[in-house]
C-alpha cells in the first residue's frame, strides 16, 4: 500500500522516527478539500502512543477537509544543517500517514494536558483551568498512525 523509501540508506528505525516525532517543534498537516486540491498548514502538536494529537478551533478549512477525507499526511522536520561545501543539507524528517478523527472527554483533557506540558510547561497551573472552563472552545483530533517513515542525512 505505501511505497518503499528510494533512499533507504537514509531510512530512520522505528524508535529514532519516534524520537525525532517527540522532539518536534511543529509539523505540517497535509488534507484534501472537495475541490481536489491538497492543503498543508503547520501546527502544534503532541506525538503520544503512536498517535499524534493537535488542537484547532470548532470550525475551519482542516476540519472541513478531515470530514471529506480522513486520510492525511503529516510531517515533521527536526535539526537541520547547510553543508555548504556540499550543496546539500543534513537533516531528520519524519512522515506519517493516517486517520484523522475528533477525541473527546478523557483523551481530549489528556491531549491538551500534554501539550500544555510541551509548549507551556511553566504555565501549568493555567493549563489546567483553561481545560476545566474552556475545552469546549477547542476541538482535538487524534491522528492514528498507519504508516510512518523517517529518513535522515548525519
Amino acid at each position: 500500500m505505501f511505497k518503499q523509501m528510494r533512499r533507504a540508506d537514509r531510512a530512520l528505525e522505528a524508535d529514532q522516527a519516534a524520537a525525532v516525532l517527540a522532539k518536534g517543534g511543529y509539523g505540517i498537516l497535509s488534507t484534501t478539500g472537495e475541490n481536489g486540491y491538497a492543503y498543508g498548514v503547520p501546527l502544534s502538536y503532541v506525538y503520544i502512543q503512536d498517535a499524534i494529537y493537535f488542537h484547532c478551533a470548532p470550525e475551519g478549512l482542516k476540519l472541513d477537509n478531515i470530514r471529506h477525507n480522513n486520510r492525511v499526511s503529516f510531517c515533521v522536520v527536526g535539526e537541520t544543517l547547510p553543508l555548504a561545501e556540499k550543496f546539500s543539507m543534513r537533516y531528520e524528517s519524519v512522515i506519517v500517514a493516517g486517520r484523522a478523527s475528533e477525541v473527546e472527554g478523557a483523551e481530549k483533557d489528556r491531549a491538551l494536558q500534554a501539550l500544555i506540558e510541551k509548549y507551556s510547561g511553566a504555565y501549568m497551573e493555567k493549563g489546567h483551568k483553561y481545560i476545566e472552563n474552556d475545552s469546549h472552545k477547542t476541538k482535538v483530533i487524534r491522528i492514528s498512525i498507519e504508516n510512518i517513515t523517517g529518513k535522515a542525512r548525519r
